[in-house]
């Protein structure tokens, strides 16, 4: 491959990835490393006042953190430590991070020479925002560089959403490409997009006093279920001919259809050859691409980013013989190492953007954890029998966040007019139900300006509830203590933020596991191929920005 490939793109890291060995190895450091740490993996935060999870975690290292300012805390899953505090705990944090794959974007025009990054134009980046501008540019010079470099015949562009990807590669690299997604929305709009992109780019070859025949567009499909098997059967179908036409297809139907018949797909004479691609190709298929690539002597490379590692499939002793997405590799599988799915939820959270959240944002995060927490009581008090259920409310962050920016809006804190204000003044919007508060308000040692902060977290943490029980599908009753529960709890709530940033210093740890298995998988299959991972993204504008780059030895 006149590109190759030139270093790990983690040269800063203690470990190293270069061989099978090594990859093991440092996958069994992280194994040694987390299994102390089970009891911040594991824990269900939704129970954290319930369960006072605090107490399982070092005591000095939570009376250190309690009072720390939110900055420092939210630097933590970037292995930033405070000299002051105990030594136990700045090694845990730094050990954290020197076990995590390294993220800073890769200097790619030495890792694959010949790259060249291109700035797209309006036509095809209206409706991009900024990250996925990025990601795109960066990520369609890479395919293109690898699909010519292997002459290959199409890139297939799995889970492409609303075709993005898709169509720069096509339209601006002038490749065959197939968009593939589960959504036939997206199948949709991949395809009318198109075809407003070819009419500017007709125009524009017409002005030029140039023929049209050639250009050509992605065709979309929809697959309901996309196995090894359907993305296989791929790399049957020819996409030279025929690239206006957009086919809808589901799992089903490839198991009714002969593709070499297939109206529009024609069978090309010649031996295919594809790249496969996948930008934050979701759970499973992302695991579904690396395996096509390894069994399908077709596929020639493979580019993936995965993400939402939350919607793995993970082995357990009850589903043992099925291809589950952790771990890929024999060597993880031999360690016996599980992460659950608080494990893989966990692997979800990016250092990166806890480091560029505000402080506002910040406390606004541990609050709706502290909010969805004693939510949790409430529904151990009130519903228990929706408990067992493990129930889901959604994401409430940014209505709440809306909220408190039009209080803000509408009044400055603590005025001197708020200063003498009067303790009933403060309690004046409470509903009936909270009777309680202005029998207990006045035990407060705190101003009048503190007193309206714990009202305002009151007043927040109802309306949280109340929009939780309606999502579940339960009715608000007169007798639910929301005060009562808020006030038993809301002296813990200051732990939240430590104890989140604990665990989240354990995110890009766990995420480097799940991508180190995946690597892994593909290097056991020996010398046949060659693989690597590569921070290709900027991570401040891409936190989930490595990719796996494999290619077959040999292949032309």
């Amino acid at each position: 491959m006149a590109t190759g490939f030139r270093g790990n793109g983690s040269s800063s890291c203690k470990y190293k990835c270069d061989t099978a060995a090594n990859t093991l190895q440092w996958i069994k450091a992280i194994a040694d490393f987390i299994r102390p740490y089970s009891f911040l993996i594991n824990a269900p935060v939704v129970n954290f006042f319930k369960d006072r999870l605090w107490e399982a975690v070092d005591e000095e290292w939570m009376e250190c953190l309690r009072k720390e300012h939110v900055k420092n805390l939210l630097l933590i899953p970037s292995g930033a430590v405070q000299e002051y505090w105990p030594d136990s705990l700045k090694k845990f944090i730094r050990t954290s991070r020197s076990l995590a794959f390294g993220r800073e974007q890769a200097d790619l025009q030495m890792v694959l020479p010949g790259w060249c990054i291109a700035s797209l134009n309006t036509v095809l980046s209206q409706g991009m925002n900024q990250k996925k501008k990025h990601e795109v540019e960066v990520l369609s010079a890479i395919i293109s560089l690898i699909a010519s470099d292997l002459k290959s015949h199409a890139i297939v562009d799995v889970g492409a959403g609303q075709g993005y990807l898709a169509q720069v590669l096509s339209f601006h690299y002038k490749h065959s490409v197939l968009a593939i997604d589960a959504c036939s929305h997206h199948g949709n709009v991949t395809s009318a997009r198109s075809e407003r992109i070819k009419k500017y780019y007709s125009a524009q070859i017409r002005k030029s006093g140039l023929e049209t025949n050639n250009l050509r567009l992605p065709k979309a499909m929809t697959f309901r279920v996309l196995s090894v098997d359907a993305l296989k059967s791929l790399a049957n179908i020819s996409l030279q001919d025929d690239h206006a036409d957009k086919t809808s297809v589901t799992g089903d139907d490839l198991e009714k259809t002969n593709w070499q018949e297939s109206k529009g797909l024609c069978s090309s004479g010649k031996e295919p050859s594809m790249v496969l691609a996948g930008l934050h190709a979701c759970g499973d298929l992302s695991v579904i691409m690396l395996r096509t690539f390894v069994e399908c002597k077709e596929v020639k490379a493979v580019i993936n980013i995965g993400c939402c590692y939350n919607l793995l499939s993970e082995y357990e002793s009850d589903n043992e013989g099925v291809q589950n997405g952790f771990p890929m590799s024999f060597g993880v599988k031999s360690s016996g190492l599980f992460l659950g799915k608080s494990g893989r939820d966990l692997a979800c959270q990016s250092a990166e953007r806890w480091r560029n959240l505000e402080n506002e944002g910040g406390v606004h995060n541990f609050e709706l954890h502290a909010f969805r927490a004693a939510f949790q009581m409430v529904l151990y008090k009130y519903c228990p029998e929706v408990v067992a259920t493990c129930p889901s409310v959604g994401r409430q962050g940014k209505a709440l966040r809306r909220r408190k920016k039009r209080e803000a809006a509408l009044s400055s804190q603590c005025h001197e007019d708020k200063l003498e204000a009067s303790q009933s003044d403060l309690i004046g919007g409470l509903p009936d139900n909270s009777n309680a508060f202005s029998h207990t308000i006045s035990d407060y040692g705190s101003t009048p300006c503190e007193q309206a902060k714990s009202v305002d977290k009151y007043l927040l943490f109802e309306k949280f509830c109340q929009s939780g029980l309606n999502r579940l599908g339960l009715q608000s009753l007169q007798d639910m203590d929301y005060y009562g529960i808020w006030m038993d709890n809301e002296p813990f709530a200051e732990l939240i933020g430590p104890y989140w940033s604990l665990r989240a210093a354990l995110g890009p740890v766990l995420e480097t596991c799940i991508l180190l298995d995946r690597l892994l998988f593909l290097q056991e299959q020996g010398e046949s191929l060659e693989a690597m991972l590569l921070p290709i993204f900027d991570p401040d504008l891409s936190p989930r920005n490595v990719a796996i780059i494999a290619r077959k030895v040999g292949a032309t």
